[in-house]
């Protein structure tokens, strides 16, 4: 399926598609949706939580689609692993990476990681807020220190990179901003009572953001995995099949497909699971 857009002279970039461009349009990032042919030469991306799981195959998929990549993860040996990781320079790669050693749930760490990005690659593009932390236990169980920990890194990180990239991204007259948020966000579940608000929240503040930035050109998605074959949702995954789970590969796929709509369209949230779970 093919989506028509702009003509293309009124575009600020264009694709570098090979072949024919059937009845399809370039948007601002210079792709054609429906194509596989994202490309991202010229912008850049940040990626928070972006040395493992679904992180990581977001940054590699940004990287391969032509973007200069910068990560953000807690761990300074991780960071420099995927920097290092990134700058291969295979299929589009332009070899240009970062990696920035971030604790998101302190404001002045998000706002050095934003600030680096744009001293290093001259731009903000796409700003993927990924980083988060679970726990869970009954409230009348749980530590003061562990909603804490929950809450900052899965929510108060969207504000910190948000209120640090958006000044950026307007003077540039666009970019995207995209969330990666869960299916906790809609179903709660006992012991999940902060991970369950972080996500509802996550929710919350993605539409409110939406409303406030979409006439300075950027466009704000959120995303809901559920059952992803990750670390995170099963540390023991190694020894279990998953092949049945989301992949992270497949979230990674989401993000650079939306990334290829065109400048009218705002797919705004985005559901995801697994075709066929288990039968209970």
């Amino acid at each position: 399926m093919v989506v028509a857009g702009k003509e293309a002279g009124q575009l600020d970039w264009r694709t570098k598609r090979h072949g024919k461009l059937a009845q399809g349009a370039v948007g601002a990032f210079g792709t054609l949706w429906g194509t596989g042919m994202v490309d991202l030469t010229g912008k850049a991306a940040v990626v928070t939580g972006g040395t493992r799981g679904i992180g990581r195959a977001i940054a590699e998929s940004l990287a391969d689609a032509g973007a200069a990549v910068a990560v953000g993860a807690r761990s300074a040996g991780d960071v420099r692993e995927t920097e290092a990781a990134l700058r291969n320079e295979g299929h589009r790669r332009s070899g240009r990476a970062l990696g920035i050693e971030c604790d998101v749930r302190r404001s002045a760490d998000c706002e050095r990681l934003i600030e680096r990005t744009v001293a290093e690659f001259g731009r903000l593009d796409v700003l993927v807020n990924n980083a988060g932390a679970g726990g869970f236990a009954h409230v009348a169980d749980m530590t003061a220190d562990l909603w804490a920990e929950i809450i900052e890194t899965n929510l108060n990180s969207l504000f910190y990179c948000c209120h640090a990239a958006i000044p950026h991204m307007r003077s540039a007259g666009g970019g995207w901003i995209i969330n990666i948020g869960s299916l906790a966000g809609r179903n709660a579940f006992p012991g999940g009572a902060a991970y369950n608000a972080s996500k509802f929240g996550l929710i919350g503040f993605s539409e409110a953001l939406m409303q406030e930035v979409r006439w300075d050109g950027i466009r704000v998605s959120y995303i809901m995995p559920g059952s992803v074959a990750t670390e995170f949702n099963s540390p023991t995954a190694a020894s279990r099949d998953q092949t049945w789970k989301v992949q992270p590969e497949d979230i990674a796929q989401i993000v650079t497909d939306l990334l290829a709509f065109p400048d009218r369209t705002l797919p705004s949230r985005i559901e995801v699971r697994p075709a066929q779970p288990p039968r209970k």
